[in-house]
Formats: C-alpha cells, structure tokens, sequence
C-alpha cells in the first residue's frame, strides 16, 4: 500500500500510539546512546493533557528505558513489543513465558565472539541482536536467529527491525496491545492514531485501520499505514500543532 502524506492535523478526543526509536528519536549506533530532547518531553507532556491520558508508548524497549527516557510523566507503555504492558491507572501485566532464555543467551554470546561489531541485547522477556555498526553481517544475524526458534517450542518468534532482529515471546505484539488499551479508559470510544517506523509497527498500523483511525509511516518503505511522515523531525512539527 503507498501511504498518503501528510496526515490530519491531531486532535484532543483521539487515542495516540506512538512507536519511540525512528519515530519520536532519531536512532543512534547503540539504543544505549538515543537521547530525547526537551522540546518532546514537552510537547508529549501537551498532548498528555489535551488528551486526558489517552496517550500510549509503545516500544521494543523494556518499560523501564522507557521510562527512563521519558521521566517527567510516566505514560501508559507497551514494552518489549506488548510482552510487558502499563494501563492508564499504572498496572502493569508482564507474559511469563515456559522457556529458559539462558542457555539461548549463551548460544548467542557465543556465535558472536568472534564479531564485536555486532550488540547482543538483554532485555528480559526478548534478546535482540543489532548490526547496525555492521550492516553487511545483516544474512548472518538472521540466520543465526532463526537456528534458535527449533530448540523454543513455539514459544518464541523473531521480530525484524532496522539493523536488528529480535527473539520475543510468540503472540505478543503492538497490534494486540493497542487493541487492549482499546478497551481501557480513557482510550476507549475514541478514534486511535499509530505513528510508526518499521516492521514492527505493521500490526499496529493494521489495527488502527480495522478501528478505523489513523496509521502513519514515518519515513519510506511499503506499508499498511494510510498517512506518511518523511521523518522524527516531521512527527515532531506534525505534533506541534496540537498546541497551536
């Protein structure tokens, strides 16, 4: 599907979803190193109020980086690709997955000894290995993904991204979370906007468009959404003119 640009200028009685890396923060060589500056804490904190609350995170990260990049106003979060979720009134639900990641962590450390360019990421519930820094390791990072998933049951399911592709709990994903929080005040009975960047954004984008919202691509490539914004710095001009 090719994205419309430009989409409708946002509004108080909307629900908003919004991925985080490539979408609200440019990315950087490391997830360690992505910085948010004040001028989008400012201005989520804005829409957070114009909203009343109906304001969602929804991220690859483990809630807490999330909160640690966002510490001025603890938002409703999906972390991990919905393996973690945090309602409006601050419960959290985490999947408890049967199998062990521990000996699957160690196959990995082990198969990427001999590539320090290569950045193995722990993050709980789902382990994610980035190529960023080498981007022409890109069919070894995948293949050697994919010979995990035999020894796991089902239980688990790779998750591409932009420089990484990620284990995570089967299942589990930014669509079905989105439809959750759906369900929640104070998102419920309003019209859902998902602003996303890349592969792992589809589902969700696949949802608001059953809800009948708004799904909007940050950047180029195919996609199910049906606006577009050309990058970070648009989503953020797009933003602004909620407070004007």
């Amino acid at each position: 599907m090719s994205a419309s640009l430009l989409p409708p200028e946002p509004r108080c009685d909307w629900a908003y979803f919004f991925d985080i890396d490539g979408t609200l923060v440019d990315f950087a060589e490391t997830p360690a190193a992505v910085r948010v500056s004040e001028s989008l804490r400012h201005l989520l904190q804005e829409l957070y109020r114009c909203a009343g609350g109906a304001v969602a995170l929804m991220s690859g990260r483990p809630i807490t980086e999330i909160d640690a990049l966002f510490p001025s106003v603890q938002l409703p979060a999906a972390g991990q690709h919905g393996a973690e979720r945090r309602n409006a009134t601050g419960r959290a639900t985490r999947h408890e997955p049967t199998q062990d990641l521990a000996p699957v962590r160690q196959r990995l450390a082990q198969a990427i000894i001999d590539k320090p360019g290569l950045l193995l990421e722990d993050k709980g519930l789902s382990l994610a290995l980035h190529y960023r820094r080498i981007p022409g390791l890109a069919g070894f990072v995948q293949q050697t993904m994919e010979a995990l998933l035999p020894d796991l049951d089902g239980d688990y399911c790779l998750q591409q991204g932009k420089s990484v592709v990620e284990l995570k709990p089967a299942g589990k994903d930014k669509g079905r979370s989105l439809l959750e929080f759906m369900t929640e005040p104070p998102f419920t009975g309003r019209t859902p906007v998902f602003v996303g960047d890349d592969a792992s954004d589809e589902l969700g984008f696949a949802s608001v468009n059953d809800l009948g919202g708004h799904s909007i691509k940050v950047g180029v490539g195919e996609t199910v959404a049906r606006w577009r914004l050309a990058n970070v710095k648009a989503v953020e001009q797009w933003l602004r003119s909620i407070s004007h």
